[in-house]
């Protein structure tokens, strides 16, 4: 095995596939990357059995071969490089590589490519296309509200459903005290409905490599049900004879289990309906969040409905024993009645970062009953976020 290829392109590489790299596996394996040739280019790979990352890079490829080498030595050295041709040549007796970028020269120790795990990658068949900024979206307003990783008695929880249906998408994840709940409309119709539960890591990581994806070209999303797999290519900004990062496939396990019925939570109704500011009320919570971290984070609001002569008014009361209080108000269009109820402040900083229109809606009925957060303009059915009120200190 022996090739070149340019510094910025093998650390943009690494940098995609490393997320994938297995931290805590007795398989010494699963904490290295895979380097190997495929045709005239260079394949990174990684994968902790969950999910797998593939990258493929262009290269000047003489010799074809195959090795993994750790994952975080090889990387910080690249990382290390200036910008400039790195050399790579496998010396199979010693099973290591010969790294030369200008005038440094490393060799790094590896083991064998055999030892490491077959990683399916994405075939292009019966693939739906998603635009790389859309898709980025869709996740990011849903994947937050996901249940800890760690949380193995709920593993449904950890996961997003993702639900096919027509020409329609639904992503909703919740952790039990919150739900986000977004649909989006698809370029074609899927010939078959389907429902599956994708771990909110795994998402995650489509969301991060999608950022450097190129817009002009869609995501390819597909399900492998006969191998409980789903599969995303993604193709980069530069082109195959320049050397560019242009394709990854990302392909990881779907979480086995029932999802919740969302929709049996999600509130059918309100007594009072606030817009808001979403800036305005963003800067306010995390002014809040700063009093609110010794008490739970719970934030108090106290909405009023406006007069004839005055606007609306929602008040947000945040106390701690040891730093102090502080007290906000805002300007908002209030409808139905007062009403006092308290929520978790770090939950709603969460989903406001997330809404990217100028205002936001709060629907409320009762201190005990879930508040309902929806952007102003997007349409009833595109996003929704409900929280769980917290008990109000009295």
């Amino acid at each position: 095995m022996r090739l070149s290829v340019l510094q910025e392109n093998l650390a943009k590489g690494l940098s995609i596939v490393g997320r994938a790299v297995s931290s805590r596996s007795t398989l010494p394996v699963l904490g290295n990357i895979l380097l190997s040739t495929d045709e005239n280019r260079l394949k990174l790979a990684a994968t902790n059995l969950e999910v797998g990352v593939s990258c493929w890079l262009g290269a000047q490829v003489e010799d074809d071969g195959a090795i993994t080498l750790p994952a975080r030595l090889l990387t910080d050295w690249v990382n290390s490089m200036q910008p400039d041709k790195i050399e790579m040549e496998l010396v199979v007796r010693q099973m290591s590589m010969n790294l030369k970028c200008g005038r440094s020269e490393s060799n790094i120790k590896g083991i064998d490519a055999s030892e490491f795990p077959l990683i399916p990658t994405a075939d292009g068949e019966n693939a739906l296309g998603l635009a790389p900024a859309t898709l980025r979206r869709i996740i990011d307003q849903v994947v937050f509200a996901a249940a800890d990783a760690k949380d193995t008695s709920r593993p449904m929880l950890t996961g997003v459903l993702a639900k096919f249906e027509g020409d329609r998408l639904t992503l909703a994840a919740t952790d039990g005290y919150r739900l986000s709940v977004r649909r989006t409309v698809l370029p074609v119709p899927v010939p078959h409905d389907l429902s599956v539960i994708v771990p909110a890591r795994s998402l995650a990581e489509v969301s991060r490599i999608s950022g450097e994806a190129d817009p002009e070209r869609p995501v390819e999303l597909s399900v492998a049900t006969a191998r409980n797999q789903i599969l995303f290519r993604l193709f980069g900004k530069g082109e195959a004879d320049k050397g560019a990062f242009y394709q990854v496939d990302l392909v990881s396990q779907l979480i086995d289990a029932k999802f919740p019925d969302f929709t049996a939570i999600m509130p059918k109704g309100y007594t009072t309906r606030s817009v808001l500011d979403t800036g305005a009320f963003l800067r306010a919570l995390k002014v809040a969040s700063l009093f609110a971290r010794d008490a739970s984070d719970r934030v108090v609001f106290q909405i009023t409905p406006g007069t004839d002569s005055q606007p609306g008014q929602i008040m947000l009361r945040a106390t701690s024993a040891e730093a102090g209080d502080n007290v906000s108000e805002l300007d908002a269009l209030v409808e139905g009645n007062p009403l006092e109820i308290a929520f978790n402040v770090r939950y709603m900083i969460e989903v406001l970062s997330v809404i990217d229109t100028p205002q936001v809606v709060l629907e409320t009925t009762r201190t005990d009953r879930p508040g309902v957060f929806r952007p102003v303009g997007a349409g009833p059915e595109e996003f929704t976020h409900v929280i769980m009120p917290m008990q109000l200190q009295r």
